[in-house]
C-alpha cells in the first residue's frame, strides 16, 4: 500500500508539473529598454525590471518559477549575467516565483514583511527566501544609479516596495500600479483601499513630472497614466463609499455598476464586480497586525 501510495503522489506531481509547463510553453520574456541601464521584462506575471551594467545585475520581481530560465536568457541576449541583486516588490507567486532559481547566485532583499509571509509556505526552498530585509527603506548603489527601494505600508499587501533608480528616472512600482485597470488589493495578507491610494498619492508627490513608470501588471507608463490611474481609485471609492453611507445595499451597487466611464478598467482578473466588493470588504475589515520584525 505504501509503494502504490508513492506511486500515485508520483503520479499527480507529474501531471501537475506538466500542466504547469503547458501553461506557460506560449510565454515569450521580452525586454523594453526604460532609461540609463534599465529595462522592463514582460512575460506572464508582474512586469519586471533588470539592471545591467559594470557591477553586474539587478532584478526587481521574477514572475512565475517555469519561467525563470527563460528571464535569464533574455537578461543573457541583453548582455547581462546571473543577478547579483533580486528585489522583491511583494510576495505574490507571479512576482516571485522565480526566487528559488535566482536565489542560488544572487541575493535577494525585500521589505521585512515579505519574508515573514513567505515563511508561511513550507514549500518554499530557502534560496526563494530574502536574505537582507528591511523595515522602512535602503539606498543601493549599482551600475552607476543610486536605487531607493521604499516600503510604502497598507496598500497591495502590508509588505509592498517601490524601487526607484533615480539616475535612470525610471520607477518599478509592483502591485501599487496595475495600469489601465482596476487593482487586486489582497485585503487577507494587509492589503487595504485606503493605504492603496495614499500609497499612489505619495508616490505622484515623490517623482519628477518625467519619470518612467514600470507598473506591476500592464505597459509602461508615465506620471501622467498613473495620474489617470489615481483619479479613477479616487472616484469609484468615492462612488461605493457615498452608496454605501446612504444605505445602498451591495448587491445593489454591483447591479447598477459603477457608470461607463470606469467600463474600460474592469479586465478578466478584477472586473467591476471584484472591485466594488473589495472595496467594501476592505472598508469592513479590521488592519492585519502581523509583523515580521525579530524573526
Amino acid at each position: 500500500m505504501r509503494t502504490f501510495g508513492i506511486l500515485c503522489l508520483t503520479v499527480f506531481l507529474s501531471s501537475a508539473n506538466a500542466a504547469e509547463t503547458e501553461q506557460f510553453a506560449d510565454v515569450t520574456v521580452k525586454a523594453i529598454p526604460v532609461g540609463g541601464s534599465v529595462y522592463m521584462l514582460t512575460g506572464a506575471g508582474g512586469n519586471l525590471a533588470v539592471s545591467i551594467g559594470k557591477d553586474g545585475t539587478l532584478l526587481v520581481d521574477d514572475q512565475f518559477a517555469p519561467l525563470a530560465a527563460r528571464i535569464q536568457n533574455a537578461i543573457n541576449e541583453l548582455g547581462g549575467t546571473s543577478p547579483k541583486l533580486i528585489i522583491n516588490t511583494h510576495f505574490h507567486d507571479d512576482h516571485v516565483g522565480g526566487n528559488a532559481f535566482f536565489g542560488g547566485n544572487g541575493v535577494i532583499i525585500a521589505n521585512e514583511q515579505v519574508r515573514y509571509r513567505m515563511l508561511g509556505d513550507a514549500t518554499r526552498p530557502r534560496t526563494a527566501l530574502p536574505i537582507v530585509t528591511f523595515a522602512d527603506r535602503i539606498r543601493i548603489q549599482f551600475n552607476d544609479d543610486e536605487i531607493y527601494v521604499i516600503h510604502l505600508p497598507a496598500g497591495h499587501t502590508d509588505g509592498d516596495a517601490i524601487v526607484w533608480f533615480r539616475n535612470a528616472n525610471v520607477l518599478h512600482m509592483g502591485d501599487l500600479f496595475f495600469n489601465g485597470t482596476f487593482p487586486f488589493i489582497d485585503v487577507d495578507n494587509g492589503g487595504n483601499v485606503k493605504g492603496y491610494i495614499a500609497d499612489v498619492v505619495q508616490v505622484l508627490e515623490m517623482i519628477p513630472a518625467d519619470t518612467r513608470i514600470i507598473p506591476g501588471h500592464g505597459p509602461l507608463a508615465s506620471v501622467v497614466e498613473l495620474g489617470e490611474f489615481h483619479d479613477m481609485l479616487k472616484a469609484t471609492i468615492s462612488n461605493i463609499e457615498a452608496r454605501i453611507a446612504a444605505g445602498e445595499s451591495l448587491e445593489s451597487i454591483v447591479s447598477m455598476g459603477l457608470g461607463p466611464e470606469w467600463a474600460s478598467y474592469a479586465s478578466t482578473f478584477i472586473n467591476e464586480e471584484r472591485w466594488i466588493r473589495t472595496v467594501q470588504e476592505s472598508a469592513t475589515r479590521v488592519p492585519a497586525t502581523n509583523s515580521s520584525r525579530s524573526r
